[in-house]
């Protein structure tokens, strides 16, 4: 699967489809279960450096990410939920047992996240940067919200840029694998672009230091991506 496909397959999950991507390294063949499958990451371990390292990538992807995976499918076994959408599964998620919650959240939150990063060095679009000023004040202003979001989340968790049921672009913080598109959420809405919180996104290489990684982050937005998904929130 090529890097087009991929963003396509993603961004069309989720937002409205059981899909998620494509594999569980970069050379692999696509496994599909079901409804569900394992995203194919779309560029190497070391694309992302200096601001990610290549250690950190491996680990977090082909381990973290797969065991939220696979121990997803396993909560789901023998249920509806091997052809449900996410986030229709979100939006009853206090009915699930915590299985589902956190390895449910874990496999869709990390699958936005690699969509929403890239190698490629690229810019804003005038229109989607003047639809989060019209909601946030100022691009500075949403990247300070943004960023106090991600620095202030106590222990694990997501920093996230959401479009709530009016249309309009929030910014807000969810514990551990939660995001705001399930029912528990403080504030709900369908996520455009999140940040990984958890340590093991970023201790190799920043150790404590989490606001150095929430600022480097800026330097990886694919906001391309990002607009896309928040394209179809409007449709």
């Amino acid at each position: 699967m090529n890097r087009r496909k991929f963003i396509a397959a993603v961004g069309t999950f989720a937002v409205a489809t059981p899909f998620v991507g494509a594999i569980s390294s970069c050379a692999s063949e696509t496994k599909v279960f079901q409804g569900h499958f394992f995203p194919e990451l779309g560029y190497s371990y070391d694309a992302l450096e200096p601001y990610i390292d290549a250690m950190t990538m491996e680990i977090h992807y082909s381990r973290h990410h797969k065991a939220y995976f696979d121990n997803f499918l396993k909560a789901a076994e023998g249920t509806d939920m091997l052809t449900t959408p996410m986030p229709e599964i979100f939006s009853r998620m206090s009915s699930y047992p915590e299985s589902v919650r956190n390895n449910g959240g874990g496999y869709y939150n990390h699958s936005l996240f690699w969509e929403i990063m890239t190698p490629e060095k690229n810019e804003i679009s005038p229109a989607f940067k003047s639809a989060i000023e019209q909601d946030l004040g100022s691009f500075d202003e949403f990247k300070k919200l943004f960023g106090s979001a991600a620095r202030s989340q106590f222990g694990s968790g997501w920093a996230w840029l959401s479009v709530d049921s009016n249309g309009k672009l929030f910014v807000s913080s969810t514990p551990n694998q939660d995001n705001p598109l399930m029912d528990v959420a403080e504030k709900k809405g369908t996520p455009v672009l999140g940040l990984d919180v958890w340590e093991h996104a970023y201790y190799l290489k920043y150790q404590n230091l989490r606001g150095d990684y929430v600022d480097n982050f800026w330097n990886l937005v694919n906001w391309n991506a990002v607009e896309e998904r928040f394209k179809k929130t409007r449709v």
